[in-house]
């Protein structure tokens, strides 16, 4: 169910053409709509209810799974679309049916950037900022999850307390954003301070870059739930996509 006819839905009940009773009980279904296909259960009031069509995790899907559950989506919904953590073969089987889609290979992401009604308001900046440069592809990911759900979105990479002054650069843009996502392997320091750096929420995401004793992002993980800088919050390991999102509805509180 998209915006436009849920529009025309209160339309009619508007003119007369449909009765109170009839247009509640379309509204109580609208958003619980589901379309079954035996090996997925497509939630196609999602966009409804959140603003955003159901996000689709590619790993453990066969290309032709992966491809009808997209592709209704595309047909069914009005937004932009995303399938996480995709791979080029994947993305390389649907494009043929949705000549939209994009892959990006740093994010791993397959999306479709279809929304013109999005107004990134570049005065609510949602700022990414990464340890090192092989936090980018979590990073990325983040990114780009955050810029297709309607936010400006700015970058510092490379920028972590091993050269500290590197971070110091980037002071202008840390002190104008308005939510801010840090990305850091090994020990995970770099949340703690940015965190001390601004009053803004700090969103930590844990990467499993690392030697042994990172034990994959564990290690980070710990160190940044133990954050002694007010204001940090923590998703998983690897989670760009969590925080993109976790950050775009921060941003959309006034």
């Amino acid at each position: 169910m998209t915006e436009k006819l849920l529009t025309e839905l209160l339309r009619n009940y508007k003119a007369g053409r449909m009765t109170e009773e009839a247009t509640l009980a379309r509204l109580k279904n609208l958003s619980l709509q589901v379309e079954n296909f035996g090996f997925a259960s497509i939630d196609h009031g999602r966009e409804l209810r959140q603003g955003f069509p159901e996000v689709v995790y590619s790993p453990g899907k066969t290309k032709e799974q992966l491809k009808t559950i997209f592709k209704n989506l595309y047909e069914r919904s009005a937004g932009n679309l995303i399938a996480s953590r995709a791979s080029r073969e994947q993305f390389d089987f649907l494009r043929d049916e949705i000549p939209e889609a994009t892959f990006d290979e740093t994010a791993r992401m397959i999306y479709v950037d279809r929304d013109k009604t999005l107004k990134r308001d570049e005065g609510r900046k949602i700022l990414v900022v990464t340890a090192g440069t092989s936090d980018i592809p979590v990073a990325e990911e983040a990114r780009l999850a955050a810029y297709l759900w309607g936010n400006a979105v700015g970058t510092c990479y490379d920028c972590g307390v091993a050269g500290i002054h590197r971070l110091f650069a980037h002071m202008d843009e840390i002190t104008s954003a308005n939510v801010i996502i840090v990305v850091a392997g090994m020990e995970g320091a770099l949340a703690s301070v940015v965190g001390g750096l601004t009053n803004r929420p700090v969103i930590a995401v844990p990467t499993s870059v690392g030697y042994g004793a990172s034990f994959q992002g564990l290690a980070a993980l710990l160190a940044m739930l133990n954050s002694c800088a007010a204001g940090v919050c923590v998703v998983n390991i690897d989670n760009g996509f969590g925080a993109g999102v976790l950050a775009s509805k921060i941003n959309r509180v006034r």
